[in-house]
């Protein structure tokens, strides 16, 4: 067992990330952030998106658009002004495979048909005008306030003939070929930056904004206009063998190195490539066949971690029955525990890069942390994971120590629709005061 312990001993020390690495990162952070914004080289884009905390007095109905995963949702509601949103109305409709890896007009055809859809479901007239704000949570880079080309596909979506192209133009075409003139898109939105809209509606000291679910990404406010950080693709990190394999075996090698390290789509196959490494050397489920355990890529999904670190029970119960859902059979609890452990490890890494980044984020505002601000996440990794955003809270009190009560973090479900609508409404605001 003495060489089982030494390769647990090594494992556990390179998913280890101390003060020291945390400081690290956000020293680089800031360096990649400085080079984003002056369009030097970097992997950090610091994209502009042309728009800025809303005042909280915007009004009128307005629909979201929210696309960035398997499921496309589409809201219909209303601004109050003072920060309060009135009715609201949303439906969901579930992407297929041809739709995310197809061609690219499969996709848009196919949001215009839902938005028909919706039309009919809701009883909306063709004839009254009604502005779109549309979340495309893909790294976009904004010509316009509702213009903007992607620059590459992320969270396994490779559609056909959209790299490069202008996504609002994609979406008017398909709704022109659904027969819909009546809505316009009048503000494309990522949806981290619709989640800092939507808390900035209710509170202007909102300042940051992240998601941290199936991707990961932030945005901040910089001379009066919100910046959309693309954080995924932050390179600058101490990477294991685990990582560069996921990495190797990946359809976008090489890029959204953060991401492939915090996110939601990878935390599960990370900790698979652990455990599938420590039963090809006989380290863990020694009474089961081994060609069969962890052999299937992104077998071990992200939310079977959360079910295995939130098992209290004393025999790690709901992990076994887990365990037996992957075909493993056999497990002692010892073995039960390693599982939980190598989930623990990963899951603690991504939250404490997590905070580091929150935390370059937020000094490169305020370096000493003079004032409060306020960071709105959303996703479900940080919503859903047992331990996710204490651990994010933990790391960032060893780096702030009691200034840590400056930084408030304020989950905001149904940010990224909710902003669209908001920065929609900005948005129409804005042309309205220009037609007068």
């Amino acid at each position: 067992m003495m060489g089982s312990d030494k390769m647990l001993q090594r494992i556990e020390k390179s998913f280890a990330l101390s003060l020291n690495d945390m400081r690290k990162i956000i020293k680089d952070f800031h360096a990649e952030m400085r080079n984003g914004l002056l369009r030097q080289k970097s992997s950090l884009k610091m994209i502009p998106t042309y728009v800025n905390i809303p005042a909280g007095n915007e009004k009128g109905r307005f629909i979201a658009l929210d696309l960035g995963g398997t499921n496309f949702r589409i809201l219909k509601l209303e601004l109050m002004g003072k920060g309060k949103i009135g009715d609201l109305k949303a439906r969901k409709f579930v992407l297929d495979k041809k739709h995310i890896t197809g061609k690219g007009k499969n996709l848009f055809d196919f949001v215009a048909r839902c938005i028909k859809v919706f039309m009919k479901k809701e009883k909306m007239s063709y004839d009254e005008k009604m502005p779109i704000g549309f979340t495309f949570s893909f790294p976009v880079e904004q010509t316009g306030i509702a213009s903007g080309h992607l620059l590459r596909w992320t969270k396994g979506f490779s559609a056909r003939g959209v790299i490069g192209m202008d996504v609002v133009k994609l979406l008017e075409k398909a709704l022109d070929g659904e027969g819909i003139s009546n809505i316009k898109v009048s503000a494309l939105v990522n949806d981290t930056v619709g989640t800092i809209a939507a808390r900035g509606y209710e509170n202007r000291n909102c300042d940051v904004g992240v998601i941290i679910g199936t991707g990961t990404n932030g945005c901040y406010v910089e001379n009066q206009m919100i910046i959309n950080i693309e954080w995924g693709n932050f390179n600058k990190l101490k990477r294991t063998s685990y990582d560069m394999q996921l990495d190797k075996e990946s359809d976008n090698r090489g890029s959204q190195i953060l991401e492939k390290m915090v996110s939601g789509m990878y935390l599960g196959e990370i900790s698979r490539l652990i455990l599938e490494d420590l039963v090809r050397k006989k380290t863990l489920f020694r009474k089961s066949p081994p060609s069969i355990i962890f052999a299937k890529k992104y077998s071990l999904k992200t939310e079977y971690m959360s079910i295995i670190e939130s098992d209290s029970s004393p025999n790690l119960s709901r992990t076994n029955m887990l365990l037996r859902r992957l075909g493993i059979s056999k497990s002692s609890l010892e073995e039960r525990k390693l599982v939980k452990k190598i989930c623990g490890m990963v899951s603690r890494r991504a939250s404490r890069i997590s905070a580091a980044a929150i935390a370059a984020v937020v000094t490169k505002m305020d370096s000493n942390l003079y004032r409060k601000h306020i960071v709105a996440i959303d996703g479900s990794l940080y919503e859903k994971h047992p331990h996710f955003s204490k651990n994010i809270k933990s790391a960032l009190r060893e780096i702030f120590g009691r200034k840590t009560n400056r930084i408030d973090m304020m989950l905001t479900k149904d940010g990224s629709g909710k902003g669209a609508a908001v920065i929609a409404a900005i948005t129409a605001k804005v042309e309205e005061d220009a037609a007068e």
